[in-house]
Formats: C-alpha cells, sequence, structure tokens
C-alpha cells in the first residue's frame, strides 16, 4: 500500500475523462472532486504522521515504482491535452460544458503538468529533469524551474522571495507579483549564468532562451494546426494552472519569515518556514507536496522520503481545503494571523 497509494493522483485523469465525454454540470467532476469532495473527506480523516525510519527510506528511495509513477503522467497529460483541443472545440457547447471542460484541463495542467514538473526539475538525472520540463511546457509554465531551484530555494521567506506571500497580501494580489517577478527572476538567473560562462544573453545554453522558443512553438503549433479558438482555450487553461500553482504557493509559505542576522545574511531556513499538511488525501494527491518544510531542508529529496516535523507549522486540513480558504481572504486572515503568532512576532 505505500507504494500503490500514490497512485490516487490518477483519480484526476479519470474524472477529467468523464469531464470531457459528459455534457451539464458532470463537465465539473474533477473541481467537485478535488475541491469540494476531498476537503469534505479530510475533515473525518485522521492526519498520518508516520515517518520511514532510516533504514527503511534508505530502501524506499531508490525504488522505480515510484518514479514510474511520475514518468507516465507525461503520456497521460499530452494524451489529455490533444482530447481537450478535440472536445474544446465541439458544435453547441453550452457555457457550463465549456467552462467546466476548461477548469478540468486547468486542473490537470497545474496537479500533473507543473507539481510533477517541480518534483522531476529537482532530480539530477538529465531525463527526468526533461520529462519535467515537457510537463512544465504543457502549462507554459516553464521559467518556474530556474526560478524555484535557484531562487525561490535560496530566498524562501525573505522579502527578496516572489513566491512567499507576505502577511495581510490578498492571494489576488499575490498571484500577479510571484508569478510576473518569478518570471523576471528567471531570466536574471539564467542571464547571471551565461555570463559566468562568457556566453552571450541569447545563447541557446541559456534555459530561458530555449523555453521561450519551445513555448512560442507550442502555440504557433496549436494555432495552426487547431486552430484560434482551441489555442484561446489551451491559453486559458494553462492560467487556471498557473494561478492554482501560485495559489499553493501563497499558503505554503504566508506570513512566514527568517530572521535577518546582523552580517546582512538571512538565517538559514529551518522546518518552521514551510506551511505542512499531513491530511491523507491532499498529500497523496499532491505526491507529498504538503510535506513542504522537509522539501525545503533538502529539495533534491524524492516525494516518498519526506518527513512530518512536530516543528514544522501545521495547517487544519489539507492543501485542496487550504487553497479554497486562501480564496476567501477575511476567512483566510482571521484563521492563518492567529495562527501566526506562534511562529512570527509581527
Amino acid at each position: 500500500m505505500q507504494k500503490i497509494k500514490y497512485l490516487l493522483v490518477y483519480l484526476l485523469p479519470v474524472s477529467a475523462y468523464i469531464s470531457f465525454t459528459s455534457k451539464g454540470i458532470l463537465t465539473f467532476t474533477p473541481l467537485f472532486l478535488f475541491f469540494v469532495l476531498v476537503p469534505f473527506l479530510e475533515l473525518f480523516l485522521k492526519p498520518d504522521t508516520h515517518n520511514f525510519s532510516k533504514e527503511v527510506a534508505d530502501a524506499e528511495k531508490n525504488k522505480s515504482f515510484y518514479s514510474i509513477i511520475l514518468y507516465l503522467t507525461l503520456p497521460v497529460q499530452l494524451f489529455f491535452l490533444l482530447f481537450f483541443f478535440k472536445v474544446i472545440q465541439e458544435p453547441n457547447l453550452t457555457n457550463t460544458e465549456y467552462f467546466g471542460r476548461l477548469y478540468s484541463m486547468g486542473l490537470m495542467c497545474g496537479v500533473i503538468g507543473i507539481n510533477v514538473g517541480h518534483e522531476l526539475g529537482h532530480r539530477a538525472n538529465r531525463t527526468e529533469q526533461l520529462i519535467g520540463e515537457l510537463l512544465l511546457l504543457t502549462s507554459l509554465n516553464t521559467h518556474f524551474l530556474p526560478y524555484h531551484n535557484e531562487g525561490h530555494h535560496r530566498n524562501v521567506a525573505t522579502p527578496k522571495d516572489a513566491a512567499t506571500a507576505k502577511k495581510n497580501e490578498w492571494v489576488f494580489t499575490f498571484w500577479i507579483r510571484s508569478h510576473f517577478g518569478s518570471y523576471r527572476e528567471a531570466w536574471q538567473i539564467e542571464n547571471k549564468r551565461m555570463a559566468k560562462k562568457g556566453l552571450s544573453k541569447l545563447s541557446l545554453h541559456n534555459k530561458m532562451v530555449v523555453y521561450s522558443l519551445a513555448n512560442i512553438l507550442l502555440l504557433t503549433g496549436i494555432y495552426l494546426y487547431f486552430g484560434l479558438s482551441v489555442l484561446i482555450a489551451f491559453v486559458l487553461a494553462s492560467i487556471i494552472g498557473i494561478l492554482l500553482l501560485e495559489t499553493v504557493n501563497y499558503i505554503e509559505h504566508y506570513g512566514l519569515l527568517r530572521t535577518l542576522k546582523e552580517n546582512g545574511k538571512y538565517e538559514r531556513v529551518k522546518h518552521v518556514h514551510s506551511w505542512n499538511s499531513d491530511h491523507v488525501l491532499g498529500k497523496l494527491l499532491l505526491f507529498n507536496l504538503s510535506r513542504h518544510s522537509d522539501h525545503h531542508y533538502k529539495g533534491s529529496k524524492k516525494y516518498q522520503i519526506l518527513e512530518s516535523l512536530p516543528q514544522s507549522p501545521q495547517m487544519p486540513t489539507g492543501y485542496p481545503g487550504m487553497v479554497v480558504l486562501a480564496l476567501l481572504p477575511p476567512l483566510w486572515f482571521w484563521y492563518m494571523n492567529r495562527q501566526l503568532k506562534q511562529f512570527q512576532n509581527n
């Protein structure tokens, strides 16, 4: 069970299939599953704080089954993307059916395209990184890897980090600051890397140049082969996936700040600088992303061996439920600002 439980993420493509082949309100099946049913069930399911022993973790971290689950998401994502291109242009779609399928593909972009792309983007193996890059390309969010790995992990929980939400910052303004701030910093990171190597900023060794060309080719190909209406639908679905990512960024570090030392440097990242959740369904559906403190402690640590740590700030429910709460700012501030008092003095 400790292995096959991660197959739960494939409930998303199953529910997306229902969306793409149904009419009416059933086209919102993935949205209902992830943001209504899962948060409701997690009100009753006990959080799982179990960690592997060191011996078991050493054995589990190299088992290929865990990685194969991730690799298989690429053909699944590509299949559903092509499927989406077909069903979104069916004649006589109602507004309900159009937006239901749009949100379903958006969830695929966010949960599979970006989240799995994030996990594989931390791997040292170039093939795994490439799979991650292709998944991120399906969500038009390829700049995520340079910024996340070299920027966010270095500056998290400081004012320097675009993806760290400030106390009392609304999620809707955070979306803009985080996305465009991280895009700008991704270019800065790659440009500095090129300068150190004595290469032009426009060199094909610059990841952002390659990613930009890949995005242009993808968008152009969709337009030429499927037409403008499909291109618009794909861009909208990608935006939904990106906004889901940014909302998760918002809840992961909201209000948590590292101490600035007398030497002008920030204290090292600790387990108190990320919000965590051990609620079972949200944890599995996002490949243990909600054990976020341990991920920041060692970014290359594979998802299956991430640990629950008692000193980490804990959320009252899983990430899906917290995403819903974040979209209701007055309730979010009322609850989270009280929790912040335990970890911050501001």
